[in-house]
């Protein structure tokens, strides 16, 4: 069985098949919490895939909002990614060393963006070091491209309208963050946020989706059945959160692989869910 929407993955094979191919461009979107204290444009100077530029989600983002890492203007975006040569006409790949998670985030941003030629490399970096496909130090000397960026609302919530998605139900609001998080076992790693999850949320750990031996998306019967097992209706629009909004792109990622309706993202997630006292919180499962 063939994910309903392949376009959205390439494998290792794929691209290095096409490592010199003039329209295509490859991005490095690592991204790890502050916890994790790792530097990813450090580890992206040291060795990345020949050809790629750093997409820094921390950077390409909107300073003027508390919220880590939120959404940027389409002006802002679309000055940042041609400074990297990334433009109309490109098929852009992602990739990051996680596996998946900076990765779907940049996927989400670019189709957010409008751009929707993008596809995410299936297993990321650690399988195409580990097929020994070429790495190196060399910087990219970025050549800009003119990018053009057509904000499509259709893929983003705000806290609002999450608040009446919860009230009609006429969007799924699914959580990506780990069961005991979700139930409010477990602290959360933003100091000063409430546990729990959203009344009436779904939980769906992003990293079920994900393959741990290989690091890449379930084959697609797995996958149709693990959303199906969470009890989404796969047929009905999700909008999906997590800590920051970075991990609810792999839930968007999933539900785009199966065919079912693109899933919009709340971007301020539970960082700004669980950080105000006027949000619904409940606990348990």
């Amino acid at each position: 069985m063939d994910y309903a929407r392949p376009d959205a993955l390439v494998s290792t094979e794929w691209l290095a098949a096409r490592l010199n191919a003039p329209d295509i461009r490859i991005v490095d979107g690592s991204f790890y919490l502050p916890a994790q204290k790792r530097d990813p444009k450090a580890e992206f100077a040291q060795q990345h895939i020949p050809g790629s530029v750093f997409f820094d989600i921390d950077d390409i983002a909107d300073s003027d909002n508390p919220l880590p890492h939120m959404l940027p203007s389409p002006e802002k975006f679309s000055s940042r990614v041609r400074k990297l040569g990334l433009g109309d006409g490109n098929k852009i790949v992602i990739y990051d060393t996680t596996p998946m998670t900076g990765a779907a985030r940049v996927w989400w941003m670019f189709r957010v963006m409008g751009h929707k030629d993008v596809a995410i490399l299936d297993g990321g970096l650690p399988k195409w070091m580990r097929e020994n496909h070429p790495v190196t130090d060399d910087p990219t000397p970025p050549r800009e491209r003119h990018f053009t960026a057509r904000l499509d609302n259709t893929l983003v919530r705000s806290v609002d309208d999450v608040r009446g998605l919860l009230d009609s139900k006429r969007e799924q609001v699914v959580d990506a963050r780990a069961a005991a998080r979700f139930r409010g076992e477990a602290p959360e790693p933003r100091a000063g946020l409430r546990g729990g999850h959203m009344p009436g949320a779904f939980n769906l750990p992003y990293n079920e989706l994900i393959d741990p031996a290989t690091g890449t998306m379930l084959p697609a019967d797995k996958l149709a059945a693990r959303i199906a097992a969470s009890g989404i209706d796969p047929t009905k629009k999700v909008t999906a959160s997590c800590g920051s909004g970075v991990t609810a792109c792999v839930i968007g990622l999933g539900l785009y692989l199966t065919g079912a309706p693109e899933a919009a993202i709340y971007d301020g997630s539970w960082t700004e869910w669980g950080g105000r006292a006027d949000t619904p919180i409940v606990t348990g499962a």
